[in-house]
């Protein structure tokens, strides 16, 4: 049954809440349960480029890691613009996922080397930074779709280069890191684009501190763009240093029908051992960042009212159009639905994947809040017509800057703020990502959860009776149905709460694929209408302001939910997605704070969102 939370003003909204006090009363052991289950929700980003990434520099970004680590941290940094920038809220942990292709090398072309001059389009490349502006974000663009084509020239691919700013990477991560307090981690993005731009995308991100990081060079895609290559790298990493490694998958919506295909790399059929090894170092994937969502598509879910959001689906990096039937092999609820049919097939679900939200900045500010959102590059840092300039230049169309969103950010459910435990979480999927707010969600499966779990031992009992989210439920041995423990609550400086939905995927017996969403907890008295759809919760975004009020909405959402439609035979997939009341978004504060002129198909409005990582039934 769902427990609807009637809608608070601001003047009335205080943090003992219901969830508010279920999360201070989690820091401490509860009387006869285990004392070692996960009690902090920590947000981070596992995706950031500092200038030190070739592509950003080009675009003129000149912060560095040490100085990402500074703004993480909540202090006051000069932007690549010469803006001053601070965060709201500094992190509770953050990583710099530099690409590892070219890592150095736009260093070296900044300080005119001439091993890098000798090759005229580094030279003229060294000319459009210096220059700045268009020329920068043209020639980045330029870059982009070479290495994407593999023209990049032979200077670029010398792996030397990284040396230095790989020791120095670490070093900056090593620098920051201060357990209990704040945790940084040692990682780089593997940026595969596949046959001219399909985004295969990986972020690789070590458990272990410098002294086993220092032990290995990290993997190309001049070397391979073959993910299973990857694995074995990763494979042989931990073999060689008894640590341990972890990749994250982003950005399928730009895959161009790659990033979920159900064959090997080279087109050969998959097999049990390559879905294991894809399961093994793959337990997350990037649902939302600055290019768009990867959850799911309109065309794939025309009965989700909510699917049309941060549509990034015009083509690959270098926006080559899509080939036909893409779309179900991009995006994460198809590719969820898809892991239970290949279950049935192989044995293992190569497709078992959490929640993850990243911003993949290439500025060094990982910036989520609307009102201080910095873009994606230097060129795109605030100003008055950042909204109307080309983000992404392909050979027939562009992304421009107004597409951007400003997202998204990943809770962790962790027993310490240290590398370990936060390592641990991501890799057993007890993760969550949100648009940028800090929304915090708990998300318990079982087969006997009450409304009188739904108290001060929420957490306690689903731990004791169910699985967490990430986590596997086995059938039943009396064939029932099962139970979710479902709660939400807003973040506490942030906007309320209008929904809590539980997204479901299924197999038939025919292998074919199903969802369903329902409406599990919401906010105000608003009642099912024809078809079970709820009404809307309203709009109290000014448009002239820039700002909203907390008059709808409610600070936290929680319910036991039963499936109604259960069959105990057929494997399933569940996870939650919670909105937010109407907000304003980035383009709006903008043209409020510059005056600009924005047309009517720039979006100013929009509700942030956040997703738990699935729980899977198994019959």
């Amino acid at each position: 049954m769902g427990v609807h939370s009637q809608p608070q003003s601001e003047s009335t909204m205080r943090p003992t809440t219901l969830l508010a006090t279920l999360s201070m009363a989690l820091v401490l052991p509860q009387a006869g349960s285990a004392a070692d289950y996960p009690k902090q929700a920590l947000f981070g980003d596992t995706h950031v480029h500092t200038g030190w990434s070739a592509d950003a520099g080009m675009d003129g970004a000149v912060l560095d890691p040490f100085q990402a680590y500074e703004f993480a941290l909540g202090r006051e940094v000069v932007s690549n613009s010469g803006i001053k920038a601070r965060l709201g809220r500094p992190y509770d942990w953050f990583m710099i996922t530099d690409h590892s292709d070219g890592m150095g090398v736009i260093n070296e072309i900044v300080a005119g080397n001439p091993e890098m001059m000798a090759d005229p389009v580094l030279k003229r490349w060294k000319a459009a930074l210096d220059e700045g502006g268009e020329a920068a974000a043209s020639a980045k663009s330029e870059l982009v779709r070479m290495q994407s084509n593999g023209e990049l020239p032979a200077q670029v691919m010398d792996p030397k280069w990284m040396l230095s700013a790989w020791e120095k990477t670490i070093q900056a991560a090593e620098q920051y890191y201060a357990p209990g307090e704040f945790t940084t981690f040692i990682a780089y993005e593997w940026t595969v684009n596949a046959d001219g731009g399909d985004n295969l995308h990986r972020n690789v991100i070590f458990r272990d501190g410098g002294d086993e990081a220092r032990q290995v060079r990290p993997l190309t895609t001049f070397e391979t763009q073959d993910p299973a290559k990857l694995w074995a790298w990763m494979q042989g990493y931990e073999q060689k240093t008894g640590g341990q490694i972890l990749a994250i998958p982003h950005n399928g919506n730009m895959s161009n029908g790659r990033m979920f295909e159900e064959k090997q790399f080279d087109g050969s059929p998959m097999t049990r051992e390559w879905a294991a090894m894809r399961a093994r170092y793959e337990p997350l994937y990037e649902v939302t960042q600055i290019k768009g969502q990867s959850e799911s598509h309109p065309l794939l879910s025309p009965d989700d009212e909510f699917a049309a959001w941060d549509l990034w689906d015009r083509g690959n990096l270098i926006l080559k159009p899509k080939p036909p039937g893409s779309y179900p092999r991009e995006y994460w609820r198809p590719a969820l639905q898809a892991g239970l049919r290949i279950e049935r097939e192989l044995g293992v679900n190569p497709f078992q994947y959490g929640a993850n939200g990243g911003t993949d900045t290439h500025t060094g500010l990982s910036t989520i809040e609307e009102d201080n959102f910095y873009g994606k590059f230097k060129t795109l840092e605030p100003r008055r017509d950042r909204w109307n300039f080309p983000l992404l230049e392909g050979e027939s169309d562009n992304y421009m800057g107004w597409e951007m969103a400003a997202s998204g950010t990943m809770g962790v459910w962790a027993t310490a703020n240290t590398r370990e435990s936060i390592w641990d979480a991501m890799k057993r999927r007890e993760t969550f990502a949100t648009t940028g707010p800090r929304i915090t969600l708990r998300f318990f499966g079982g087969f006997d959860f009450s409304d009188a779990d739904l108290g001060a031992g929420l957490a306690e009992a689903g731990y004791a009776r169910g699985v967490p989210m990430g986590g596997v439920l086995a059938a039943d041995d009396r064939d029932r149905a099962p139970t979710f423990i479902v709660a939400a609550m807003r973040d506490p400086v942030g906007a309320n709460l209008d929904r809590v939905q539980v997204v479901k995927g299924w197999v038939d017996a025919d292998g074919k694929a199903h969802e369903q969403i329902f409406d599990v907890a919401w906010s105000g008295g608003r009642q099912p209408g024809a078809g079970g759809k709820l009404p809307v919760v309203g709009d109290s975004v000014d448009r002239d302001k820039a700002s909203y009020t907390n008059d709808i909405g409610a600070a936290e959402l929680v319910a036991v939910w039963t499936d109604p439609d259960f069959d105990s035979a057929a494997s399933a997939v569940y996870y939650l997605r919670v909105l937010q009341i109407p907000t304003p978004r980035w383009t709006l504060y903008d043209r409020v704070r510059f005056g600009a002129d924005m047309p009517p198909d720039v979006q100013l409005v929009h509700q942030e969102r956040a997703f738990s990582s699935p729980i899977w039934y198994r019959p």
